[in-house]
């Protein structure tokens, strides 16, 4: 039935155009190509679509490749996801070649990546090792990060480079693999942020909280004078972390902030499978003023950390 309140809208008044004269997002120039048998990985990069993820993909690389052209700061922040799913080569390989200029990670990264020059195997199989009265509180791993850790207090050191130095002087049977143990030889600061209770051996009979405690502070401002380099150019990765290094990133920025050090016209990226509230906010959105921009890639990072690497180190 009518209802005399809601007239019916006629579409004979609607107002058309010519397709011709309306703003298109998509082109057929900006479509995938084919990749056909036997081409270069280039032919790969350059037939992606030039829309959505697959052209700010490009887009962030280009800035990464301005970024280590103007000697500008490459930093990589992540979690231990990365060492877990096999990525270690591919960071040790980008770090020797100049694509990253410093490290930032949680206590996770570091005991991974001890354990991988200690032993070639990390990661515990938690559901196994409850089901036969085990513990993640490995003997060597507390032991020797805590001896570590004690002695980097003493010499001044942060963290990261105190684990560093311990894997140089220890001579473990796997420092090929390690990323901290390259991280040092190559003189690549590693800044280690934790959370007292968040890691296995934080309930270790040898783990100290106060060496702990300072050592992160230690490296806390190390890490905000190496945010304070990234201005007009400089670039910072968030790689799978979604609650610590998002906001030790934002402090560094406010840290800086708070000295009269203007962060302006720099590059920002997220890898992770979904999208994260904090990540969003403390390295996509708040921190970028002036020309700078922040980026968003969903996926895995198995495959999209060595994409990554391999669009920027093509040619490079």
């Amino acid at each position: 039935m009518p209802y005399k309140k809601y007239p019916l809208l006629n579409k004979k008044n609607v107002k058309v155009a010519p397709i011709s004269e309306r703003q298109s997002l998509v082109h057929i120039t900006d479509f995938a190509r084919p990749f056909m048998p036997g081409a270069d990985f280039q032919s790969f990069v350059d037939g992606l679509p030039n829309i959505l993820a697959a052209k700010e993909l490009r887009e962030f690389s280009r800035h990464m490749i301005e970024a280590r052209r103007f000697d500008k700061p490459i930093v990589w922040g992540m979690g231990g996801h990365m060492l877990v799913i096999g990525l270690g080569p591919v960071l040790i390989d980008l770090m020797e070649r100049g694509w990253i200029s410093a490290i930032a990670s949680n206590g996770a990264f570091m005991i991974h990546d001890f354990e991988i020059a200690l032993a070639g195997g990390t990661s515990e199989a938690a559901a196994e090792n409850r089901l036969a009265d085990s513990t993640s509180v490995t003997e060597e791993t507390g032991l020797f990060l805590s001896l570590a850790l004690k002695e980097g207090m003493l010499k001044n050191m942060g963290a990261g480079e105190a684990v560093g130095y311990y894997l140089i002087q220890a001579k473990l049977p796997h420092l090929e693999h390690s990323v901290l143990y390259h991280a040092y030889k190559l003189n690549i600061p590693v800044t280690i942020h934790p959370g007292i209770g968040t890691d296995c051996i934080h309930t270790h009979p040898m783990f100290v909280g106060e060496v702990t405690g300072a050592l992160a502070e230690r490296d806390f401002n190390l890490f905000s004078s190496i945010i304070a380099k990234i201005s007009a150019g400089g670039v910072y990765l968030n790689i799978g972390s979604a609650v610590i290094m998002p906001e030790v990133f934002m402090r560094a920025v406010s840290f800086c902030a708070a000295q009269g050090i203007e962060l302006k016209d720099f590059y920002t990226a997220v890898f992770d499978f979904i999208r994260q509230y904090r990540a969003q906010k403390n390295v996509i959105q708040r921190p970028i003023s002036g020309s700078g921009k922040g980026y968003y890639f969903i996926g895995h990072h198995e495959l999209m950390i060595p994409l990554l690497a391999a669009i920027i180190t093509r040619e490079h």
